[in-house]
């Protein structure tokens, strides 16, 4: 229940506000990557992302979905939801203060769930027609609940992030986007590299490869989780 408000909260706020301001700009990306054999093998496997940015004046809005699913002869052996809320107030042409929510589930993390919120502050070290660079600093709170024992958590942490932009060509982008979080009990840290390429009109391909580790985590789970996918992007 809590994921689903989120992602309603999410969509609807983003929609909403671009819809009440009439010089707003709304960029919208749907990612979907399938994967599934029959006979000797049964498996499936199922990546969707959808994100949402709505820009009005000095205010950026982002919504972030992210799903992935996984079978092998009938039986789950990946399935994880994420999505996250951020809201950006820009202070002048190189910084900015911005305001963060996300919320996590992996059924095979050791985790039921787990949820932050974050404010913090950003700098644009580079910004040209070609390449861009911010980075930011900010603070937060985070909860979970560990799955064996059902024992919630809640600790304070200090939030560092680099989100790194290049356009390669007209038809190739790659981004980088890294996260830490150092909490009092836990740190996580978060590396998104990705490269897109166009193929037609709204179309392109993307290939993300994505690298988490947590450095405390249920004594049956692993500190690190990668994932390498490759989807279909529809931009609108």
């Amino acid at each position: 229940m809590k994921l689903l408000y989120l992602i309603s909260l999410i969509l609807l706020s983003s929609h909403a506000y671009a819809a009440q301001q009439r010089t707003a700009t709304l960029k919208s990306e749907v990612e979907l990557g399938l994967v599934a054999t029959r006979g000797n093998t049964d498996t499936k496997n199922i990546n969707a992302k959808a994100t949402v940015i709505s820009e009005m004046d000095s205010w950026k809005h982002t919504g972030k979905l992210e799903v992935l699913n996984s079978s092998d002869n009938n039986t789950t052996t990946t399935e994880s939801y994420f999505a996250s809320a951020k809201t950006a107030h820009k202070i002048d042409e190189l910084n900015y203060e911005f305001g963060l929510l996300t919320y996590e589930a992996d059924r095979f993390s050791g985790y039921d769930y787990r949820e932050s919120v974050s404010i913090g502050y950003g700098h644009t070290l580079i910004k040209t027609s070609v390449q861009s660079l911010d980075i930011e600093a900010g603070v937060g709170i985070r909860k979970s609940r560990i799955t064996d024992t059902a024992e919630r958590q809640q600790e304070n942490f200090l939030r560092g992030a680099g989100i790194f932009e290049w356009h390669v060509s007209d038809n190739a982008t790659f981004s980088e986007d890294f996260t830490i979080e150092a909490g009092e009990n836990n740190t996580i840290s978060k590396s998104i590299t990705s490269l897109k390429s166009k193929v037609a009109g709204n179309l392109a391909t993307k290939i993300t490869y994505t690298i988490q580790k947590t450095t405390n985590v249920p004594s049956d789970a692993k500190e690190t989780d990668i994932e390498l996918v490759v989807n279909l992007v529809y931009s609108f």
